[in-house]
């Protein structure tokens, strides 16, 4: 999401931006635990390794900590607990939402693919957690990034042979600055999704979400090869979908307008079909609200506005096995 987009909105890595920082080295995530350890510790969780059908979050939590961060995160882990996803991917962690995270009721029941080592080199991030039994993941860093993005990808065993690839990534975000303002970065966006789906779609069954950044007007329909689906379109043809919608989301009615589907699930698929997807944190957070200057009329006044558990929507996605497959 741009700087430009949200309340006061000032990217962390905003020296990445302009190619002063330092880019970590590309990291990758790897359990340290054997498979049959993995598969003890989801079945003393309760996990059936056989099961069918599979819920998948895709959140951008906002790393805004100076916005009621406690109770967003509260309200997230209250989103978490009611949807019961088996795995989530998380975009604009910071170390410290890490942390307030690792501290949550809902933390116990997932396996953190990115250890807190890790969590500590950049200013904010990709994550991804897993109920269900996950092979070792990585991290690839977009060649063409100046913000430090990157595509990270897991494995995941769904019972028999059937594999399924699940990967997250925030491509590049719109951020318009002086003296031009048109550093909308949408070239470079276009070559991350060409790549991202490029890497995934060696596989049999691959998904890939998160915070595209995507405007249809400015970057083009989203570059989808053979095989892919945007489920969104498929589950619900002709419903807008926007993740980021200013009059939706009243927390943001004090900036411009602005209303995009950012946040996307795409899908090759061939072992499970894509059953339902559901946008979630449309309800503000009852009992806070924050002041907001705004312009009306040349004249500054301070309005109040609701919290949201962040500044996007986040999306739900279901899928159910179909047979026997393999990766």
């Amino acid at each position: 999401m741009s700087s430009s987009f949200a309340i006061a909105r000032v990217e962390p890595a905003a020296a990445a931006r302009m190619g002063r920082a330092r880019r970590p080295p590309p990291r990758k995530v790897v359990c340290p635990i054997a498979h049959v350890a993995i598969f003890l510790l989801h079945a003393s969780l309760g996990i059936h390794l056989d099961k069918k059908t599979f819920k998948i979050m895709t959140y951008n939590v906002w790393f805004r900590e100076d916005m009621e961060l406690s109770r967003r995160m509260d309200a997230l882990g209250d989103l978490i607990k009611h949807h019961s996803p088996d795995f989530i991917c998380f975009q604009e962690i910071t170390p410290y939402i890490y942390l307030l995270m690792q501290k949550s009721e809902w933390w116990q029941q997932y396996k953190c693919l990115l250890s807190q080592e890790m969590s500590i080199l950049k200013p904010y991030y990709c994550m991804q957690l897993s109920k269900v039994p996950v092979e070792p993941s990585e991290c690839i860093p977009f060649s063409n990034s100046i913000m430090g993005r990157e595509l990270c990808i897991a494995s995941v065993s769904t019972g028999d042979m059937t594999k399924l690839v699940l990967a997250t990534t925030h491509l590049e975000s719109p951020c318009p600055a002086p003296p031009k303002w048109d550093q909308m970065y949408s070239k470079e966006r276009v070559v991350q999704a060409k790549k991202s789906l490029e890497i995934l779609g060696r596989c049999r069954n691959a998904i890939l979400c998160g915070d595209m950044n995507w405007d249809d007007k400015r970057d083009g329909p989203f570059p989808l090869q053979d095989g892919w689906i945007d489920a969104w379109v498929e589950l619900k043809p002709g419903e807008d979908g926007w993740t980021y919608d200013t009059k939706a989301n009243s927390m943001l009615s004090g900036n411009r307008k602005l209303q995009k589907r950012m946040d996307r699930f795409l899908c090759k698929l061939e072992d499970f079909k894509i059953d339902n997807i559901e946008m979630i944190g449309k309800e503000a957070i009852p009992g806070i609200s924050y002041f907001k200057e705004k312009k009306v009329r040349k004249e500054c006044r301070k309005i109040q506005l609701p919290v949201f558990p962040s500044d996007h929507f986040g999306l739900v996605l279901t899928i159910t096995k179909q047979g026997g497959g393999s990766f």
